[in-house]
């Protein structure tokens, strides 16, 4: 078992003692931490004690192991909540959107034998059981089918569907007594936004379904690509796709400003056309969810479980498009700047300020 390499635990009893782990780990953390600052002369207090670096380290280790819920609201806390929380919490948690541990083989191959029965490995030329990414809900798996198309197959960690609620509700609550979470800050909106959203990924059907429906609404627009789910092999925790080669989309930063600008404007162009068009939007603003290819130029849409259907705003008042796409360009234009700052890319490629 390597360092990255952790069983997804997946009964109550279980989940609830690794939150009880988290907390003894952090009381620990108060104790060293005070004992060191007496040493020091200071007259620590409590909340300082609490909401120290090394403390939300070891929320984001244990919430990643742990993977599900769990781990998804400390995502959720670090985009939605980071003008509120400290900015070294905010930092810390923003790490949980790539540091996923991933199951081990036994438990994927279980996993697969529960879904696809004991044989499954008769649909692949071949299966790789290291996964390329590895998220809250599931990780993804690269594989070959015997007609030779080239798949990912998305497998959803046992026992995340059935622990959604609980382990939002025990996370919020250790990290309110922890003092993680700043005193007056009401996080009860994004609880109850993380369980429906929560509910609605581990849907996988639900996902391919969106899926679709991506692929029939861009299939005329050359820029974005969007991958096909493999009808025969769908279950509701197993989800293969077309296998779309290409890179991060932070590799933007060092193609040629007109690459830039034509996908940036390719993706506003989407997001306006989400609102006024589709009435449908995905909304989870994970930049894993973006890839580019850059032998095509194309963009890759991924993840379409946080997809949700909205009402098409009526352009009822002269002016009305142009006042809402102005308004709307500066949230997305703030949210990527912000975004841009997380993952910022080398001293030598700057990004202007949206201000």
């Amino acid at each position: 078992m390597n360092d990255r390499t952790r069983p997804v635990p997946q009964g109550r009893l279980s989940r609830l003692t690794g939150l009880g782990k988290l907390a003894g780990g952090i009381a620990a953390g108060v104790v060293g931490e005070g004992l060191e600052r007496l040493a020091r002369g200071e007259r620590p207090h409590l909340s300082d004690l609490l909401l120290t670096p090394s403390n939300a380290r070891r929320v984001t280790n244990q919430l990643s192991q742990m993977r599900g819920a769990a781990m998804k609201l400390g995502q959720m806390l670090s985009l939605d909540a980071g003008d509120l929380l400290p900015a070294e919490l905010t930092v810390i948690l923003s790490q949980l959107r790539d540091s996923a541990h991933m199951m081990p083989s036994s438990q994927l191959q279980q996993t697969l034998n529960s879904a696809w029965g004991a044989d499954w490995r008769r649909h692949f030329a071949d299966f790789d059981v290291i996964p390329i990414a590895a998220a809250s809900i599931g990780q993804v798996h690269r594989g070959v089918l015997t007609s030779g198309r080239e798949v990912a197959v998305k497998v959803q960690y046992p026992g995340v569907s059935a622990s959604i609620d609980a382990d939002i509700d025990n996370v919020a609550s250790l990290m309110r007594m922890s003092g993680l979470l700043p005193r007056g800050l009401d996080v009860e909106p994004l609880l109850a936004e993380a369980k429906r959203q929560l509910h609605d990924e581990a849907d996988y059907r639900r996902e391919a379904e969106q899926m679709r429906r991506y692929r029939d609404l861009l299939a005329a627009d050359n820029r974005f690509i969007v991958p096909q789910p493999i009808e025969a092999l769908l279950r509701p925790t197993i989800l293969p796709m077309d296998f779309m080669a290409s890179v991060t989309i932070e590799k933007l930063a060092d193609v040629p400003a007109i690459e830039r600008k034509s996908a940036t404007e390719a993706l506003l162009d989407l997001l306006l056309k989400e609102l006024f068009d589709f009435g449908l939007m995905q909304t989870d603003p994970n930049f894993a969810n973006y890839r580019w290819q850059p032998d095509t130029g194309r963009i890759v849409l991924l993840d379409f479980g946080a997809t949700r259907y909205i009402q098409p705003r009526p352009l009822s008042t002269p002016g009305m498009l142009e006042r809402n796409a102005v308004s709307l360009a500066s949230t997305y234009l703030r949210y990527v700047w912000g975004a841009w700052q997380r993952h910022r890319p080398p001293s030598s490629c700057k990004m202007p300020s949206p201000h």
